[in-house]
C-alpha cells in the first residue's frame, strides 16, 4: 500500500496541494518531508502526536522526516486558530523549551545518528541570524498585503486586532520551507489542517524565489485533520488540563488511562489515527467494540501501544500493574512508586510515624465526619486498609500497614479512595 493510499484509508489527509503530482512524486522519489512543533510550553501534548507519528508513517514507506523544532517562531507565535494573541516568552524560556521538545521529538521517533533516521532541526539556526533587512528583502518583497489578508489565519484574527509580530509569522514560517528545500531539498510540508495558509505560503515563497533557477521548483503540502471527540469535546483536554507526553506532568498510568477511557464511539478512529496496527486487526478490533463493548479490548490495544510508544515497555507494565490493582483492590502489591502515579489526584492527608488509632486517623484525615461516624463507617464494613475490610473500631494503626514506610491507601466505600502519606 502507498503511503497516500494508508493515510487516506485511515482518515489522516484533511487537504493536499497537488494529489496526483504529490502521488508521482512520492512513487518515484525519496522524498524529505518536514513539520514544526513550536515550543510554546515545557513539553508536547497529545495533540502533536497525529503529526509525529505522521513522519513516522512517511519514514516507514522509505522517505525523509524532519521533524523542525520553532525555537525562532517560538518567539513570534502563531495566530493560526487562534482569537487572541500568545504571551510573548523570553529567549532563554523558548530555549529552554525548544531543547526540551527536541529530546521528546527524539525520543519517540527513536532518532538515530544514520542516515534514514529522523531529522531534528531548530529553525532559530537561521532565523536567529537573520537581520531585518535580510527578512525585508529576502521574503517580505515576495508577500503582498492583499495575499496574506486572504489568509484564514490572517483574515479571523483582523476583527479582533492582529500585531505585525504575529502578522509577519507566515513569512517566518515559509522560510522554513524554503531554507529546508535549499539545504535538505525538502519538498513536502505537513501539519494540521489550521497550518494550510502557512504552507501554502511557503510554498509560494519557494516558487518566487526559484523562478529564475531552470526547472520548476517542486513543493506540497498536505494537512491533517482537526481531531474531535464524538461528545463534541476537543481532543486532549480532560478536566485535569492537557495530556502531557512529559512523564513528570502525565504520569504513565495517568496517560494509559486516558486512552483506556476512550469513548466507544472514538475507539477504532483513535486507532487509525494514532497506531501502525494494521487493517486486518482494525476490522477484528471494530467486531469487539461492536459486539463486546464492556470487554473494552479496543481500548487495551490502544492504551498498550501509545503508552509503550510515547514512554516504554517498563512504564506500560507498571500502568498495568496499578491498573490491575485499583480493579481487583490488592493494593498491597503496590510499590511507594506506584502509589504516587496512580494516586497522585487523590485527597492525601499527611501523617506522623507513629501509632494512630483508626478511628483517629478517618476524623483527622476527614475521611469520616466525626467520631461516631468513623465507628458506623468501620462497623458497617464501608472501610477498607490497603485493598482488605478492616471492620474492628478499636484496630490501631503503625508500620507494618505503611507501604514502603511511605504510605497507607484507605478506602471508604466503593471508590472513595483517600491517600495517608507518612513523613
Amino acid at each position: 500500500m502507498d503511503i497516500l493510499h494508508d493515510l487516506e484509508s485511515r482518515g489522516l489527509i484533511q487537504q493536499i496541494t497537488d494529489e496526483e503530482g504529490l502521488k508521482d512524486h512520492l512513487a518515484n522519489n525519496q522524498v524529505t518531508l518536514y513539520c514544526g512543533f513550536d515550543p510554546t510550553a515545557d513539553s508536547l501534548h497529545i495533540g502533536h502526536l497525529v503529526p509525529l507519528i505522521m513522519l513516522k508513517r512517511f519514514q516507514k514507506a522509505g522517505h525523509k522526516p524532519i521533524a523542525l523544532v520553532g525555537g525562532g517562531t517560538g518567539m513570534i507565535g502563531d495566530p493560526s486558530g487562534r482569537s487572541t494573541e500568545r504571551s510573548l516568552n523570553t529567549a532563554e524560556v523558548v530555549q529552554g523549551y525548544s531543547e526540551g521538545l527536541k529530546q521528546q521529538i527524539s525520543k519517540i521517533l527513536e532518532v538515530e545518528d544514520n542516515e534514514s533516521s529522523v531529522l531534528v532541526r531548530n529553525n532559530m539556526d537561521w532565523l536567529g541570524q537573520m537581520t531585518v533587512i535580510d527578512f525585508l528583502r529576502d521574503a517580505g518583497k515576495h508577500f503582498s498585503i492583499n495575499y496574506m489578508l486572504a489568509k484564514e489565519s490572517v483574515s479571523a484574527r483582523i476583527e479582533n486586532g492582529l500585531s505585525f509580530t504575529e502578522f509577519s509569522y507566515m513569512i517566518l514560517q515559509s522560510l522554513d520551507f524554503q531554507k529546508l528545500n535549499e539545504e535538505e531539498n525538502c519538498t513536502l510540508q505537513i501539519g494540521g489542517s489550521d497550518q494550510w495558509g502557512n504552507i501554502t505560503a511557503g510554498m509560494e515563497l519557494i516558487r518566487r524565489t526559484r523562478e529564475d533557477q531552470e526547472g520548476e521548483a517542486k513543493a506540497y503540502g498536505l494537512t491533517v485533520p482537526l481531531i474531535t471527540k464524538a461528545d463534541g469535546t476537543k481532543f486532549g483536554k480532560t478536566s485535569g488540563g492537557a495530556i502531557w507526553l512529559d512523564p513528570e506532568k502525565t504520569t504513565p498510568y495517568e496517560f494509559y488511562q486516558f486512552w483506556i477511557n476512550t469513548d466507544d464511539r472514538d475507539v477504532i478512529k483513535f486507532i487509525k489515527y494514532f497506531t501502525f496496527i494494521e487493517e486486518e486487526e482494525i476490522a477484528q478490533l471494530e467486531e469487539e467494540v461492536a459486539n463486546q463493548p464492556e470487554k473494552r479490548v479496543a481500548q487495551i490495544r490502544l492504551a498498550e501501544e501509545m503508552t509503550r510508544m510515547v514512554h516504554n515497555e517498563e512504564a506500560l507494565a507498571q500502568a498495568q500493574k496499578i491498573s490491575h490493582a485499583l480493579f481487583s483492590g490488592e493494593l498491597k502489591q503496590l510499590t511507594a512508586n506506584d502509589i504516587e502515579q496512580g494516586f497522585k489526584d487523590v485527597p492525601t492527608y499527611r501523617a506522623e510515624k507513629e501509632e494512630i488509632g483508626l478511628v483517629d486517623l478517618l476524623v483527622q484525615a476527614k475521611i469520616s465526619s466525626s467520631k461516631r461516624q468513623a465507628r458506623e463507617d468501620i462497623t458497617n464494613g464501608a472501610i477498607y486498609i490497603n485493598g482488605e475490610r478492616e471492620q474492628e473500631v478499636s484496630y490501631t494503626l503503625g508500620a507494618d500497614d505503611r507501604i514502603e514506610d511511605k504510605f497507607i491507601i484507605i478506602r471508604r466505600g466503593k471508590k472513595k479512595y483517600f491517600l495517608i502519606e507518612f513523613n
